[in-house]
């Protein structure tokens, strides 16, 4: 007998349908898996034999065919344990179920026939839909994950036994029903403020600059000086995240395996803040079968790397194609898969190996050569490619005793609405750019007109601090922004003049200070 099941896989965060067949013949009993199966599908052969015996099905003495089609891509991971198992019961009869076809079917099994969860769920549940399929069929706790996906009914089930039942037309089960849209504001709110950060109103300035425009960031100063909090609280005051956004972040985050049962849906920007030792492989993404590595999982966030020169120069040198590109693309010696990669970098570094160099409260005990081995670990390509520099100072006593809480994000964030509006209307008819940091050359010399004045100021700092092409480019960008936030339509010379502010940390301006 010959059954044929629809399940579903993912590729990069994409999903796409499998056809599982299975055919049971005469012969010597046995099980063989066909169709490019990792080791994960293969071992499904025990998993699925314990599960059917224990669920109290009979498991058929025949030999017995697995294909899993289309049979050129390779397929991994646990999820075909439960359509595998189905097409067995249904091949033997046990199944009568006559709509099979209408529905994706995915999950792992315990040994006892109860589903686990499984990977990439809101990803095939798209996949389905987009392939007109009536419904899924899945693990209970994948279910809410795959009913955001409006226009296809998602239904969750605790074991094999349950699966069977409804199949056979012997349990009338109800699809899952969840408000997307009381999720998704649920799932909106931060627990972190920027009223809570006492001071450091340059370093506020600067970060909302950055929000704006979407500008990357990095922050000197001693350790204790509120770097890392200024971080946190920056996602707080970017634009709230769109549905598309979140469906599309929420789908990278499933598929690495790293969402909670309890958040179905993301709602705030992530920030992702991986240790100074992680590997390429970690930050960019990899493995045998590529999986998203610490960029995509800043997609539409930020990516905070803390204490930047002691991650290894390998690490800090593959982020130069995401930070240009928006996206990541590794290749291995079967498979290439892309993903996006569109975040902000915020950095931050102390200023010399013990960290107090520039700290009127404590003595620095490093040499200037020291010091500038320690800036030398930061490349040059790398350190243009971020647009504001800012020293972030230890704070006053009197500062530090303040109770009088600053600006709130929501305030901070409404002048960032306003300035991204102004930026979304210039760029309404452009591909990709949504905010002044994605210009490139072309839009730069276009959108990024000065006067005289300007110009002359804009030189004397090329001339005095020998800024590159491209940190000329990012304070032509930066004043676009500065000038956006002051709702002014052409930049001007107070606005080049603060954006040069924000360059004063580069590498060959630092030893002049």
């Amino acid at each position: 007998m010959l059954s044929k099941i629809i399940s579903c896989a993912t590729f990069g965060i994409d999903g796409y349908l499998v056809d599982v067949e299975v055919d049971l013949s005469t012969g010597l009993p046995g099980f063989t898996t066909v169709g490019l199966p990792d080791n994960a599908v293969k071992e499904s052969k025990d998993r699925v034999f314990a599960a059917i015996k224990n669920a109290g099905f009979r498991f058929p003495a025949r030999k017995i065919t697995v294909n899993l089609a289309p049979a050129d891509i390779k397929k991994e991971g646990s999820s075909f344990d439960l359509p595998i198992a189905v097409g067995i019961l249904s091949a033997s009869q046990t199944v009568r179920g006559a709509h099979l076809k209408q529905y994706a079917i995915l999950g792992e099994l315990s040994l006892d026939g109860t589903l686990r969860p499984v990977k990439g769920a809101i990803s095939v549940s798209l996949a389905a839909k987009d392939n007109k399929l009536d419904g899924m069929i899945l693990p209970r706790s994948n279910a809410p994950e795959a009913a955001i996906v409006q226009g296809i009914d998602v239904y969750g089930f605790d074991n094999l036994i349950e699966v069977v039942a409804f199949l056979n037309g012997e349990a009338n089960i109800q699809p899952v029903v969840i408000d997307r849209a009381k999720i998704f504001d649920d799932a909106s709110q931060y627990t972190v403020d920027f009223a809570e950060v006492k001071g450091q109103h340059h370093a506020k300035r600067a970060l909302e600059i950055a929000a704006a425009g979407s500008h990357n960031l990095l922050m000197i100063g001693p350790p204790g000086t509120g770097k890392t909090m200024l971080a946190r609280r920056l996602v707080t005051v970017l634009p709230k995240m769109t549905l598309e956004e979140s469906l599309e972040t929420t789908k990278i985050h499933s598929i690495a395996g790293i969402l909670s049962n309890s958040d179905s849906l993301l709602g705030t920007r992530p920030f992702r803040s991986p240790h100074h030792t992680i590997s390429d492989a970690g930050i960019i993404g990899g493995g045998h079968v590529p999986r998203p590595g610490e960029v995509s999982l800043a997609h539409n966030g930020v990516l905070f790397l803390d204490e930047l020169a002691e991650f290894h120069k390998n690490v800090l040198e593959v982020l130069r194609q995401p930070l240009e590109d928006g996206s990541v693309t590794i290749g291995r010696a079967k498979v290439t898969l892309t993903y996006p990669a569109r975040f902000m970098l915020a950095a931050a570094m102390n200023p010399c190996p013990c960290g107090y160099f520039t700290d009127p409260f404590h003595e620095c005990r490093c040499t200037p050569q020291q010091i500038q081995r320690y800036h030398n670990r930061i490349s040059g390509p790398l350190l243009d490619r971020i647009d504001i520099h800012i020293e972030v100072p230890s704070l006053k006593y009197d500062e530090l005793k303040s109770t009088q809480l600053g600006e709130s994000s929501k305030e901070i964030r409404a002048r960032v609405n306003k300035a991204r509006q102004r930026q979304l209307d210039r760029f309404e008819n452009r591909k990709n750019i949504y905010c002044n940091a994605h210009m490139g050359a072309k839009d730069v010399r276009k959108l990024c007109l000065i006067d005289e004045q300007s110009q002359t100021l804009l030189k004397t700092a090329i001339q005095k601090f020998g800024l590159s092409a491209r940190a000329y480019n990012k304070v032509l960008k930066v004043a676009r922004t500065i000038a956006d936030l002051g709702d002014h339509e052409n930049i001007k010379v107070q606005h080049i003049a603060e954006a040069i502010q924000y360059r004063s940390l580069d590498k060959n301006i630092w030893y002049r200070l």
